[in-house]
């Protein structure tokens, strides 16, 4: 008889034991959970980037300085046929190139990625888009080749999308953006930029540099194409690369979801002439 009670403890114990832990199991994901999908706090403030220092119009075009006329020449004494002509003092001629800053309050970065529900094996494209860009593009009317894209500094922490459950998953473990918030690229050549530029006319060109995305710096590549209208400058750059290749694992919760791991990036871009 007091075998079987014992036997009978013994799995009371046991049950007790996994009722326990079923209970903790259930209390660490729950709260992993709320810890996962919970607002993280993030800046609302536009990003600085480094700016282009434009050429003065000195520099650009030198003006010719003026030779010195004597004073002391009698009002009666006829001029010399034989000296020079002194050439007039010609004013510096307006710097060719300018410089755009990006309006942060016309301008979005944006990224759109592929998910696949299991359950129904739905696939879907998230997108997220953030306001927070900063940078300089240096436009050379006359001699295009001179052109520079300055340093593009975009604040990805700052990335929604439809669901903020994605965008705090993101920001605090996917991408680690409340971590690493921004996304800078830098270095910039410019390939494939036409001869010649018309006011009001898209002209698409080539960038390449070096981008820097969570821990990691890639060389990246982005299709761009702009136009000049008056004091303003308009474009889109695209661009897509796969989150592995910057040490970011696409998102994989088994059962739920499944993540692409590729990404294609969008800057659609409104900047405006700085006053030199």
């Amino acid at each position: 008889m007091s075998v079987l009670k014992g036997k009978s403890n013994s799995k009371k114990r046991i049950l007790l034991g996994l009722l326990a832990l079923v209970v903790v199991a259930a209390i660490a994901i729950t709260g992993y959970t709320l810890w996962l999908t919970s607002d993280v706090e993030v800046s609302d403030a536009v990003p600085v980037a480094k700016t282009i220092v434009p050429p003065t119009a000195a520099s650009a075009a030198p003006a010719i300085a003026a030779t010195t006329v004597p004073t002391n020449v009698p009002a009666t004494q006829a001029p010399d046929s034989t000296a020079p002509t002194v050439a007039p003092t010609t004013a510096p001629a307006p710097a060719a190139a300018q410089v755009y800053r990006i309006d942060a309050t016309q301008s979005k970065a944006s990224y759109k990625v592929s998910e696949t529900f299991l359950d129904g094996n739905r696939i879907v494209d998230a997108v997220g888009v953030t306001s927070a860009v900063a940078g300089d593009i240096l436009i050379d009317r006359t001699t295009p080749a001179n052109s520079q894209v300055g340093e593009i500094v975009v604040d990805i922490s700052q990335l929604t999308s439809d669901s903020n459950r994605r965008d705090n998953a993101i920001r605090r473990q996917w991408l680690e953006s409340a971590k690493y918030p921004l996304a800078t690229f830098s270095n910039a050549v410019i390939s494939e930029l036409p001869a010649e530029l018309s006011e009001g006319t898209p002209f698409s060109f080539k960038i390449t540099g070096d981008m820097k995305l969570h821990d990691t710096t890639q060389p990246m590549t982005w299709d761009v194409t702009m136009t000049l209208q008056g004091d303003g400058l308009t474009g889109t750059a695209t661009t897509a690369f796969k989150m592995s290749s910057f040490n970011v694992d696409p998102p994989d919760i088994a059962g739920v979801l499944t993540v692409e791991d590729d990404v294609a990036l969008t800057l659609d871009i409104v900047a405006n002439a700085v006053q030199q």
